[in-house]
C-alpha cells in the first residue's frame, strides 16, 4: 500500500544489460556455426536503488553519463523491465523520454498533435480543443496546414515541448527536455514549469543543467555508478555533481584540453578577508577564485561572473579588464584571482561562475564553469533582488470642483 504523502516509490531497483561481445548478422554464419557460444559483456546499470518522491514535489536526478539516470526514468515509466525491485507509483503517469517521439513527418501540426495527446492520456476531442492553445505556446500559428517534415528541427521540438504542457497527468517524467527553442522561448518553458510546480504536480526532471535543478528542484538525487551517491538539499547535490565531474578530469590524460588548467575553489570572503558563506545584503565582499594550473598558457584571460539561480549573469569582469594583463600562466602555478565589489545585492542565492581562455592565435576555452562556487545574501528579500541608487517623487493634492 502506497503511503498518501508518496507519489513514487522505488525499492532495492536493479537493472543489468547483457551486450553480445560477437554479433552474428547473417543466416549463413548461424548455420556454419549452430553451437557457437556467445559470450557477454554485462553491466549493471542500476544497482539496489531505494528513494521515495512526495506528492506535488519537483524531483531532480542528475548524475555524469553512464551513470544509470536514464535507463532510471526508463524504468519508472514502464518502457524498461526491473530485473529486481518495486516502483509504485499514485496517479496517472506521462513519460516524456524523449520530445518528438511518435511524431509523423507525412502528416500536418494538427494531426500529430492530436495523435500525440491521445497517446499522452487525452481524448481526441480534449486534443483538438487544445490545439490553439499548443500552437499559440509553440509559436507556430503561421505553419498549422503545413506537414512536419517541412519544419525545421527546432519547430519540431517547440511543438512537441507544448504538448507536453497540456498534457493532465499527476506524475510527469521528463529527461533532459528544457534546451528548446531561443531564449526567448525557453523562458516560456520555465515559467510553464514553475505553472506546472505551483498546480501541485508531481515532476522528476532527469538533467545535467545544475542551474535548473537548484531553481525549480524541492529536492535533488545524484546517481554514480548505478547508486545513489547524494539525494536532498539541490544545491549539495550540485556542489557534489561537480566534485564528480572535478575529479573525472582531473584523473584523464593530462594531454586533455581540460587538463591543461582548472578551478579548484570558489568562495566569497567579507572586507577583513575572512570566508564567509553568508553576507548582509548591502556589504562590501570580495570574490574568490583559485585555478590550479597544470601547463603553460599564453595570453590568458581569466574570468569570473555572478549569477542567479536560472543563469542570469549579474556582473562579469577578468583580466582581460586590467591596465596589466599577464602574458602567460606558467605550469604548476596556483593562481589566485580577487575582486573586492561594494554589491547593491538583496537578500538570495548567487552562483559564482569562471572561465579561462587563451587568447591570441590558439584563441580556446580551457575551462567554462557556471557553478564552482556559491553564498548567500541575508536582508529582506521583499525588497527586490538590487538595491539601486535613486530619488522619490511624490506629489499630492485635491482636485478642484468647479462651481
Amino acid at each position: 500500500m502506497i503511503p498518501r504523502h508518496a507519489a513514487i516509490e522505488v525499492e532495492g531497483l536493479e537493472k543489468t544489460f547483457r551486450v553480445p561481445k560477437q554479433h552474428i548478422h547473417t543466416i549463413k554464419e548461424r548455420a556454419l556455426h549452430p553451437f557457437r557460444r556467445t559470450d557477454y559483456d554485462v553491466y549493471d546499470v542500476l544497482r539496489g536503488v531505494s528513494f521515495d518522491i512526495g506528492t506535488g514535489e519537483f524531483f531532480g536526478i542528475v548524475g555524469r553519463n553512464g551513470s544509470g539516470k536514464s535507463t532510471l526514468l526508463k524504468c519508472m515509466a514502464g518502457i524498461y523491465r526491473a530485473d529486481r525491485g518495486e516502483i509504485r507509483v499514485a496517479g496517472r503517469l506521462a513519460p516524456f523520454i524523449e520530445l518528438g517521439v511518435g511524431f509523423n513527418p507525412d502528416l500536418t501540426a494538427l494531426d500529430n498533435v492530436v495523435l500525440n495527446a491521445v497517446m499522452m492520456g487525452l481524448s481526441p476531442k480534449e486534443a483538438r480543443d487544445r490545439f490553439d492553445a499548443v500552437m499559440a505556446f509553440a509559436e507556430l500559428e503561421d505553419f498549422l496546414d503545413m506537414k512536419l517534415k517541412n519544419y525545421s528541427s527546432g519547430m519540431q521540438v517547440r511543438l512537441a515541448f507544448s504538448v507536453m504542457m497540456q498534457v493532465d497527468a499527476d506524475v510527469l517524467l521528463i529527461d533532459e527536455v528544457l534546451a528548446v527553442g531561443d531564449a526567448a522561448f525557453q523562458q516560456k518553458c520555465f515559467d510553464a514549469f514553475y505553472r506546472l510546480r505551483d498546480e501541485g504536480r508531481t515532476i522528476v526532471l532527469v538533467t545535467h543543467q545544475m542551474p535548473i535543478v537548484e531553481q525549480f528542484s524541492h529536492r535533488a538525487m545524484l546517481l554514480h555508478d548505478g547508486v545513489i551517491a547524494a539525494i536532498g538539499d539541490p544545491g549539495e547535490v550540485a556542489r557534489r555533481y561537480m566534485d564528480l565531474n572535478f575529479a573525472h578530469i582531473e584523473a584523464e590524460s593530462t594531454s586533455s584540453r581540460a587538463t591543461v588548467a582548472r578551478p579548484t575553489a570558489a568562495w566569497v570572503s567579507a572586507a577583513d578577508g575572512q570566508r564567509v558563506d553568508a553576507v548582509a545584503a548591502g556589504e562590501s565582499l570580495v570574490l574568490n577564485l583559485d585555478v590550479d594550473v597544470r601547463e603553460r598558457v599564453e595570453s590568458p584571460d581569466l574570468a569570473i561572473w555572478l549569477q542567479t539561480r536560472d543563469g542570469t549573469r549579474l556582473f562579469y569582469t577578468g583580466t582581460a579588464h586590467m591596465d596589466r594583463q599577464p602574458d602567460a600562466f606558467e605550469a604548476g602555478e596556483r593562481v589566485q584571482l580577487r575582486v573586492r565589489a561594494e554589491t547593491a545585492l538583496r537578500a538570495g542565492r548567487y552562483f559564482i561562475g569562471a572561465a579561462l581562455k587563451r587568447t591570441g592565435e590558439q584563441n580556446d576555452v580551457l575551462f567554462d564553469e557556471p557553478h564552482v562556487g556559491d553564498f548567500t545574501v541575508v536582508g529582506d528579500a521583499d525588497l527586490g533582488l538590487l538595491s539601486v541608487e535613486h530619488e522619490l517623487e511624490l506629489e499630492r493634492g485635491l482636485e478642484r470642483t468647479p462651481r
